[in-house]
């Protein structure tokens, strides 16, 4: 089947259905320099959104207890996955065993000069490094990305280019936002900050542990024995 047919399915597909966002958005032509996001919470939510897998909805997590408000618009990347290729990075890199991918999309923060005031949005984001998360010994990486465009940020090309206060206040974010203040026994830990060059080999490892799990729906449709 060509490419221009393709298109025409996928296009009236889209006239009927709304797309799931984990599923149905496409990751982008230009991975993993630069990749299509989903926009779940923004820094003025008082509320922790998330999407609803089977549904593609998006869903009340829970209330924010404590005073912790997301530094940046924050959601997934469409059609990642962090499973097995995530966790074997994420060993490689920490030199630590049995550690495994959290079974959720590949995490992102967009930094941007404007002001988000709704979720449920899909932008352009360019990858500049990550958080090399670690949550009860699963791979939680957050991709730090800047929206494609913004007129100020987007002259950051790498991690380096951040302030390490700014570095420090996402953090904090990650470090804290599921605990109460002074709690013991944290369960998150950051074990590293790294630059574009590893965000691009996590983005490709968590866009390969998709199709290993959920396939390719242009391949799909290209098969001559259905």
């Amino acid at each position: 089947m060509s490419e221009n047919s393709l298109e025409e399915i996928w296009s009236k597909i889209r006239l009927l259905l709304k797309s799931h966002p984990w599923h149905g958005v496409p990751i982008g032509n230009n991975i993993p320099q630069t990749v299509t996001t989903y926009i779940e919470i923004v820094p003025t939510d008082t509320v922790k959104y998330e999407i609803e897998k089977n549904s593609g909805y998006l869903k009340v997590d829970r209330p924010q207890k404590y005073s912790n408000i997301c530094p940046t618009p924050y959601g997934f990347i469409p059609q990642t996955l962090c499973a097995e290729n995530v966790g074997e990075y994420c060993m490689k890199m920490t030199g630590r065993d049995n550690i495994k991918g959290d079974n959720d999309p590949l995490d992102i923060c967009v930094i941007t000069e404007k002001s988000l005031n709704h979720s449920n949005i899909l932008l352009q984001a360019i990858p500049i490094g990550g958080l090399r998360m670690i949550d009860n010994n699963e791979a939680d990486d957050k991709i730090i990305a800047v929206m494609k465009d913004d007129a100020i940020f987007s002259e950051w090309k790498d991690i380096t280019d951040c302030s390490e206060s700014f570095i420090e206040r996402l953090k904090h974010y990650f470090l804290t936002y599921k605990d109460a203040p002074g709690s013991e026994g944290k369960r998150c830990e950051i074990h590293s900050v790294y630059g574009k060059e590893e965000a691009y080999e996590v983005i490709n490892a968590s866009h390969r542990d998709y199709l290993n799990k959920h396939g390719d729906l242009n391949t799909l449709l290209n098969r001559k024995d259905i």
